[in-house]
């Protein structure tokens, strides 16, 4: 059986703007239900441990998609996200992917955060897949590859766009526009129309533009595993 690690938020604080955040229903959703139905064992971590929050704007009935319907319901699921591992005691060695849902919360303690940094360099580095939606691109802003270079230096990538985060009136807050990041840092950075499913693929990175794009980043990531 093949397992793979999801990392999620612990930060739900929007900023200083004493508004709520936290991971994005739908991102963890989709890919944690596409992989398991198809046999493989997700584990899960966060700085903190235990239960992640839940960013309060995707748990609405108009960002309700099949697979927060499910979750909704599923109380197995639930007790296992409330229980998540603590990131700084998760090894590299016993997972054979990493993926890292979206929401804003990443933003303020996932991208600088070491563990991850190194976390993410050793999945890549032993040939690995690390896959990543939305708002979850931006843990690679500190990530390096083996070449010393930012490892999205030179390939495919797509995340949360300018557009789109001036569409949720939010690009004031954030510490940083995540699609400039990836650009500065030399990534081939490419988008579609707001809100449209999209990712793609360079070699082990598999990144995904918005929520609209977690379950494809996760069929990208399944298929990644088959080989």
């Amino acid at each position: 059986m093949k397992n793979v690690l999801f990392v999620l938020t612990s930060n739900d604080s929007l900023g200083a703007t004493g508004k709520k955040t936290g991971f994005w229903i739908e991102e963890f959703a989709a890919p944690y239900y596409l992989l398991e139905d198809k046999g493989i064992q997700v584990i899960l971590a966060s700085p903190k441990g235990g239960q992640p929050p839940i960013d309060p704007a995707s748990n609405t009935e108009d960002m309700s998609t099949p697979a927060t319907k499910r979750f909704e319901k599923d109380e197995v699921t639930k007790k296992v996200l409330s229980n998540t591992h603590k990131l700084a005691d998760v090894n590299e060695a016993d997972f054979d992917a990493v993926f890292y849902p979206g929401g804003h919360g990443v933003l303020w303690d996932l991208v600088d955060n070491e563990g991850s940094v190194e976390l993410i360099e050793k999945f890549y580095a032993n040939n690995k897949p690390v896959a990543f939606v939305c708002h979850a691109p931006a843990v690679l802003k500190n990530v390096k590859g083996t070449d010393g270079k930012p490892l999205v230096n030179g390939k495919k990538v797509t995340g949360f766009t300018n557009e789109e985060e001036e569409a949720v009136a939010l690009t004031e807050v954030v510490p940083f526009l995540l699609e400039d990041m990836l650009k500065k840092n030399g990534g081939s950075y490419s988008k579609i129309g707001d809100w449209q499913p999209y990712a793609v693929e360079d070699g082990l990175l598999i990144t995904g533009q918005n929520l609209a794009s977690s379950e494809l980043v996760a069929e990208k990531l399944l298929e990644k595993l088959k080989e």
